[in-house]
C-alpha cells in the first residue's frame, strides 16, 4: 500500500470520531500526526473530497460530509427507501400542470399524442436535505382529481394504490452520469454542473398498462450505485454473470428505485456481464 492510499484510509479512520458537518484537523497536524509530509496529506485529502467523504470551504477548512446513500435496484419508493434506512422522507410540489402528450411522452406511455397527461415536478427530501429533482408524467385519465396536496410528503405508489387501486408490478430503468443544470442547481443546492445521476423509469401496473414516465436528477455527492452479482445459467448449461438488484445508493423517480451505472452507459435493471 502507497503512502498516500494509507494516508487516506488513516483520515478516514479519524472520521469516524467526527460529527458530521464539523471540521477536520489542518493538514499541518495531520502531517505530524500521521508522520507523511503535507503533499502526501493535501493529495489524501483530495481523493477524500473528490469522493464526497469531504466537503473543503475556502478560508474555512474541511469538515466530514454526510454519508452518501446506497440505492438498491428494486422497485421500491423513494420514500419506503429512505425510512427503511432511518431518514424521514419528504417531498415538495414545485409544480402540477396538465398537458398534451406529443409524440415522444405518447411513445413512453403508449397513448394517444392528443393524450391528457399530469405533469408533477417535485423536489425530494431525506431529513429535511435535498436529494433529488424529478419530473413525472401520469395520463390524466388515470388519476383524476389529482393536487399539489396529493404530493406533499406522500408516496406516489402508496396514493396510486390507495386511491385509484393501481398497483405497480413492474418498472424499466436507465441511469445515466450528468451535470445539473441551472435549475437543478438551484432547486438542490448544488452548484452548477455538479456530477449527477439521471434516471428515467417507466412503471407497469398488474394489468399491465404503463403507468407513468419519471425523470429525475438525483445528487452524485449523496449518492452512491450498488448492485449484487449473482451467476445465470444460460441455456446451453454455461454460466454468465448478471446484474441483479438490491444494494444501492441514492436514487429515483415519482417515487424512486435506482441502480448501478457504469460510467458513460445506459443500464437496465438485468445486465448480462
Amino acid at each position: 500500500m502507497g503512502k498516500q492510499e494509507d494516508t487516506r484510509d488513516r483520515v478516514l479512520d479519524l472520521m469516524e470520531s467526527i460529527a458530521v458537518g464539523q471540521p477536520i484537523p489542518a493538514e499541518r497536524q495531520l502531517a505530524v500526526e500521521l508522520g507523511v509530509s503535507r503533499l502526501t496529506v493535501r493529495a489524501a485529502l483530495d481523493e477524500l473530497v473528490r469522493d464526497g467523504h469531504l466537503d473543503r470551504r475556502h478560508g474555512s477548512g474541511t469538515y466530514v460530509t454526510e454519508p452518501k446513500i446506497a440505492q438498491p435496484l428494486t422497485l421500491t419508493s423513494f420514500s419506503d427507501d429512505m425510512r427503511r434506512r432511518g431518514m424521514t422522507p419528504g417531498s415538495q410540489t414545485l409544480e402540477l400542470t396538465t398537458t398534451v402528450a406529443g409524440a415522444r411522452l405518447a411513445h413512453r406511455l403508449e397513448v394517444s399524442p392528443e393524450s391528457r397527461l399530469v405533469r408533477v415536478k417535485r423536489l425530494r427530501l431525506a431529513d429535511s436535505q435535498p436529494m433529488a429533482m424529478e419530473v413525472l408524467h401520469v395520463p390524466d385519465s388515470l388519476v383524476p382529481g389529482l393536487t399539489r396536496a396529493d404530493f406533499e410528503d406522500h408516496s406516489f405508489y402508496e396514493l396510486l394504490s390507495e386511491r385509484y387501486g393501481i398497483t405497480i408490478a413492474s418498472g424499466s430503468q436507465t441511469i445515466e452520469p450528468t451535470v445539473t443544470n441551472e435549475e437543478e442547481s438551484e432547486v438542490l443546492g448544488v452548484p452548477l454542473h455538479t456530477p449527477a445521476f439521471l434516471f428515467e423509469r417507466t412503471t407497469v401496473s398488474e394489468s399491465g398498462r404503463i403507468v407513468e414516465f419519471v425523470r429525475s436528477i438525483y445528487r452524485g455527492d449523496r449518492y452512491r450505485l450498488v448492485a449484487d452479482l449473482v451467476p445465470h445459467r444460460s441455456r446451453n448449461g454455461r454460466s454468465a454473470g448478471v446484474l441483479r438488484g438490491p444494494a444501492a445508493a441514492g436514487k429515483g423517480g415519482g417515487d424512486h428505485q435506482d441502480g448501478a451505472p457504469a460510467p458513460h452507459s445506459r443500464h437496465r435493471g438485468k445486465t448480462t456481464i
